[in-house]
């Protein structure tokens, strides 16, 4: 393995198989099961969900519905690259599919995970103007802009996960024979990350994506749901269960990305800093029991439970279509709005929020 900077020795073998061991335990013992369940969950829901989406709506579809499908689709494409990730975590760890493949698995992997971020901040932004400012939704957000937006969005993603055609590679097995249990040092690892040579650039990639691809979404959804939710506690058309329903509304969108995306981006930084850390380290180690004494395991390990939660999230996603995709009769509720008139305009021009009976959120 090449050294790390320039004039610092490389991480003698031994140590680096030592660490191998002990980190590999946990994502062969813990992680590919749950992503083969979660998995067949989230293809179930989502596949579900798009067939809801192609029968039950009516064409043009709502913008709603738009951006509600382009999420199951992210979802259901996020999920399919779960089976060659469980496959390669069942023991031994060993890539079986190629360099090729494994750099577009990575990439399918943070593009559509991307994509999932993208189009909820999407699915947020509408729900509120469609709840606050339902005119001007009407009026200027029509299904083609949808379209147009979701093409964006999708371009974003790939933008965004470019990069890591580049970073992800194969790993060059440092002792001879066959891949076994008993022998990982023969077996070939698809790093999804960056070598050793190359944390330091791949860090800043990964802060690229906390701001771009979590934080920038997440202050964005906030403040929509924040606008949101203070229109309709100010609204004398809602009654106090309408209400609390846009309130319950409101946090599982929330705590869904909360519990998910945020963790996820979080711990992966740290994680990688502490690899940083021990590799820096690791030519000064005595012995193979400091090199794994010196181990951030807290790290390694948080950031194991958060990649499960990521893929959790899209088999909860097909559970909040219905409160975000407008039923087959808003249309018909929307028309009664309209009949509304005067009445409506006048409420729309006071800043207040319409009753959720004539919006359909």
């Amino acid at each position: 393995m090449a050294a790390t900077t320039s004039g610092v020795p490389p991480c003698p073998p031994n140590m680096l198989a030592a660490a191998d061991r002990i980190l590999n335990n946990f994502q062969e013992g813990f992680l590919w099961p749950m992503l083969v369940v979660e998995f067949l969950v989230a293809v179930a829901g989502n596949g579900l969900a798009l067939y809801r989406f192609s029968t039950q709506q009516q064409r043009p579809w709502h913008p709603a519905v738009v951006f509600s499908a382009q999420l199951a689709v992210s979802d259901l494409l996020y999920a399919l690259t779960l089976p060659p990730l469980a496959a390669y975590l069942y023991p031994p760890k060993h890539w079986r599919y190629g360099e090729v493949t494994c750099r577009l698995e990575r990439f399918l992997f943070v593009c559509n995970l991307l994509g999932s971020v993208i189009f909820i901040t999407c699915i947020s932004i509408n729900r509120y103007l469609g709840i606050v400012h339902p005119f001007f939704s009407r009026s200027h957000l029509q299904p083609k802009h949808a379209w147009a937006i979701s093409a964006a969005g999708w371009a974003l993603a790939a933008l965004l996960a470019a990069p890591t055609l580049s970073f992800s590679h194969l790993t060059t097995p440092h002792q001879e024979g066959n891949c076994t249990v008993d022998r990982p040092g023969a077996c070939i690892k698809c790093l999804g990350t960056a070598g050793d040579n190359r944390l330091k650039a791949y860090r800043v990639y990964s802060l690229v994506l906390v701001t771009l691809g979590c934080v920038l979404p997440l202050l964005l959804t906030l403040v929509a749901y924040s606008a949101l939710g203070r229109s309709v506690l100010r609204s004398h058309g809602l009654t106090a269960a309408e209400k609390m329903q846009v309130a319950a509304l409101v946090a599982s969108g929330v705590v869904l990305y909360a519990s998910s995306y945020v963790p996820y981006y979080v711990t992966q930084v740290l994680n990688l800093s502490a690899r940083q850390r021990w590799i820096a380290r690791c030519p000064a180690f005595a012995d193979v029991a400091q090199a794994e004494a010196a181990l951030d395991l807290r790290s390694y390990v948080g950031h194991q439970v958060t990649r499960s939660l990521v893929p959790l999230a899209t088999c909860i996603h097909p559970l909040l279509y219905m409160a975000v995709a407008p039923s087959p009769g808003c249309c018909h509720l929307h028309c009664l709005g309209c009949r509304e008139g005067r009445a409506l305009e006048n409420t729309a021009s006071s800043g207040q929020a319409l009753p959720l009976t004539v919006i359909a959120t």
